[in-house]
């Protein structure tokens, strides 16, 4: 049983979807199929000539723009020019990751880099569009979560790891945050009865240059760790397909999320995934919101 493919999308003309990090990996399939299904089609990407090459190969209603979401000036920027170029969007993916398991960095902002980029960059990225997504008739934000989000664990006395860094650690706390965040946008969404649907996904084990990347400081027997894991990875075409659903299902209600449903999650078709205790916890969304509001000095909702 194949399960939902693209096949099942709709039809996307007339919609402005925003897919950050789109030059690569899952977010260069999403933008691609969404362009095929005819949106129009903003590749939110921190190298501009990497996105350039990316749109040339998506072809059809395409443009680029540059964002570091690693730099909350960068974030801003990008947000201003989107807003004044397109008063209504569709549709934000927030996309783009990091995973990094060398020794510790900070971000422009001095955040823990996969915090940064990963939870507060996209936080203040969607408080900053918010109301160009609330123009659009039937707008949705899309959030990228992980399967290691559910062993992961929010340290609110030490968010930015500075104690004991363990990069494998830090970044699936920064996956669970962003999964936290994504929860905690369906509530307060539905609390100010707004029209845009929050909803979730997560690839499972897929095939992206992530998984060789974040073996880069280890030499060669990183190479030879990033080729193993390979093996037990999926394409990307069908990691995708769980945020192409919760981007394009005229069904989707705000706070589902999917994932693949074989293998603890690791692969096949897509399914409704389970959240892990700690980010469907109410409590938890509200003490990160105010963390993340704090630290990235954008309010909303």
């Amino acid at each position: 049983m194949t399960g939902w493919t693209t096949a099942d999308m709709p039809a996307q003309h007339g919609r402005i979807a925003v897919v950050t990090g789109a030059n690569s990996g899952l977010g260069l399939v999403t933008a691609t199929e969404l362009a095929r299904h005819g949106a129009r089609v903003v590749l939110a990407v921190r190298n501009t000539a990497a996105g350039a090459e990316a749109a040339r190969r998506i072809g059809g209603a395409v443009e680029v723009r540059e964002l570091d979401l690693a730099s909350l000036a960068s974030v801003r920027a990008f947000a201003a020019g989107l807003s004044a170029d397109h008063p209504a969007v569709d549709l934000l993916v927030n996309n783009a990751g990091v995973v990094l398991l060398g020794p510790r960095r900070r971000t422009a902002d001095g955040f823990e880099l996969q915090l940064g980029t990963n939870l507060l960059g996209h936080f203040a990225l969607t408080g900053l569009l918010l109301g160009t997504l609330a123009a659009a008739p039937a707008p949705r934000v899309v959030n990228l979560s992980s399967i290691t989000h559910k062993t992961a664990h929010l340290d609110f006395d030490d968010l930015m790891f500075e104690r004991g860094y363990r990069a494998s650690s830090a970044y699936g706390r920064s996956k669970l945050a962003t999964t936290v965040f994504g929860v905690e946008l369906d509530r307060r969404l539905r609390a100010a009865g707004s029209p845009i649907v929050s909803a979730l996904a997560h690839p499972g084990l897929t095939r992206t240059n992530l998984t060789p990347r974040a073996w880069e400081h280890r030499g060669r027997l990183g190479r030879v760790i990033a080729r193993a894991g390979l093996i037990a990875t999926q394409p990307v075409e069908r990691g995708a397909l769980p945020q192409l659903r919760a981007a394009t299902d005229p069904g989707v209600r705000g706070g589902e999320f999917f994932g693949p449903a074989g293998l603890f999650e690791t692969r096949g078709r897509v399914t409704e995934a389970r959240l892990s205790r700690e980010a469907a916890d109410p409590a938890v969304g509200r003490r990160l919101w105010a963390a993340a509001e704090e630290l990235t000095g954008v309010s909303f909702l």
